[in-house]
């Protein structure tokens, strides 16, 4: 016995063939893509009813934010900690543990709201923030082993999948409503239910199936290709600041903020005025359909048009989204679902556009650490949009907070006319 990892020698297998890493690249995106499906159904449940069952828990508009900053902070965490154990062990391990954590979580808050008790919903709310962390840090999967001209296209593959789960968790809003008051569990934690099954299978299916694992296996490639050979990043952002990095995080986390905002008093501005929940179901259904379902359109253009071309069209979309949703009457499901349309697409074209920028500037060996940090702020940065969101529409209204989260993105003009000035990054236009 020669006492050899087996994982490396398997890993090493791939290094001098690139017919095989294509087709491991290949079998990675099917894989996320299953996995993202059932990711995309957990996730839905806190967007579509968390702020409902804070608000029945704990009464007023003004908590209604809390459930998306806790689950929002939660998922910074989350989004550390699978970053840097990605960068250790490789993305089937890291993302395996952070759907599991979310599986806990998305069962606690069904325990919390069945003993009635806010401090368990609070801590509940916090780790279900990992499976919704972990469900986006997937996308970095399908990026591993990608060509340089394809890896927007790659990231919209992983995300495009999540649309199939997203839609349909907020359409089963009532379903498992009726189930879980069937078996003396509160209607709006039955949606929960559905969340710890679908993370724990999405979990399940990256564990298992995603091996070789791609992103060990790009770093083996970089570790096996002379350094001439490999162009890399002046810097990576764990030793000093890189441009590209700072612009590609600007992008995500003004987009997260505004969408965020908006998206969360949506449910509570729709009930106010008598909307059912199955309306509601079905707003909040097309607007994560639109977050992920024009994926595959939407990176090609990033990598055909150019990163900081396309940011430009993601700050447009959300400056409508939020004119829309602001002049909508409250009473017109149409105007609403149009709105909600709007800011998934914006946030769809701002995401694709900024993890497209936080590739290219990270080399291999770096990657998974610098992806999991810059998560991190875009959680904070969803945090904030839902925390301050719910005091917004108490003290103002609904339509004050629209347009400032639509106004909010119009920051992405002067973040792209400064990487344009400093030749951050070489654009197609």
């Amino acid at each position: 016995m020669t006492g050899r990892d087996p994982r490396v020698s398997s890993v090493e297998s791939f290094v001098d063939s690139a017919e095989a890493r294509h087709a491991l690249y290949r079998r990675s995106l099917t894989v996320v893509l299953v996995s993202q499906i059932f990711g995309g159904a957990g996730l839905a449940a806190g967007v579509t009813v968390g702020a409902l069952l804070a608000q029945d828990m704990l009464g007023g508009a003004g908590v209604a934010g809390l459930p998306v900053a806790l689950f929002t902070l939660g998922s910074a965490l989350a989004a550390y900690l699978v970053g840097r154990h990605s960068q250790r062990a490789g993305r089937r391990q890291g993302l395996a543990a952070g759907f599991l954590a979310g599986t806990v979580g998305a069962f606690g808050v069904v325990v919390a709201a069945v003993i009635d008790s806010p401090a368990l919903l609070f801590v509940a709310f916090f780790v279900y923030g990992a499976g919704t962390s972990t469900n986006l840090q997937a996308r970095y999967a399908g990026t591993d082993l990608a060509p340089v001209d394809q890896r927007a296209t790659a990231v919209s593959v992983a995300m495009v999948s999540t649309t199939f789960g997203a839609v349909a968790g907020p359409n089963l809003v009532e379903l498992m409503g009726r189930v879980a008051v069937s078996i003396g569990i509160p209607a709006l934690a039955g949606p929960f239910l559905l969340a710890g099954v679908a993370f724990g299978l999405a979990g399940a299916i990256l564990f298992v199936f995603l091996r070789p694992d791609p992103y060990l296996v790009a770093k083996a490639l970089e570790r096996s290709t002379p350094s001439a050979a490999v162009p890399r990043p002046s810097a990576d952002v764990g030793s000093s600041i890189n441009k590209g990095v700072m612009l590609g995080a600007t992008v995500m986390v003004l987009t997260q903020i505004a969408m965020v905002a908006i998206m969360t008093m949506t449910p509570v501005h729709m009930r106010h005025h008598g909307h059912s929940l199955s309306e509601i179901g079905f707003v909040i259904g097309v607007h994560v359909g639109a977050m992920f379902l024009p994926s595959l359109v939407t990176g090609r253009l990033v990598d055909k048009l150019g990163r900081l071309t396309m940011t430009l069209v993601a700050g447009a979309t959300l400056l409508a989204a939020g004119l829309v949703s602001a002049l909508a009457p409250g009473e017109s499901l149409g105007w609403l679902t149009l709105a909600l349309a709007l800011l998934g697409l914006g946030w769809n074209i701002g995401l694709i556009s900024g993890t497209a920028l936080i590739v290219d500037a990270t080399p291999v060996q770096t990657r998974a650490r610098t992806q999991g940090s810059v998560d991190v702020l875009i959680a904070f940065a969803g945090a904030s949009g839902g925390a301050v969101s719910g005091f917004i529409v108490a003290g103002t209204s609904y339509a004050t907070l629209s347009l400032a989260g639509g106004f909010l993105a119009l920051l992405l003009i002067p973040a792209v006319a400064w990487a344009r000035s400093a030749d951050v990054v070489p654009d197609r236009s």
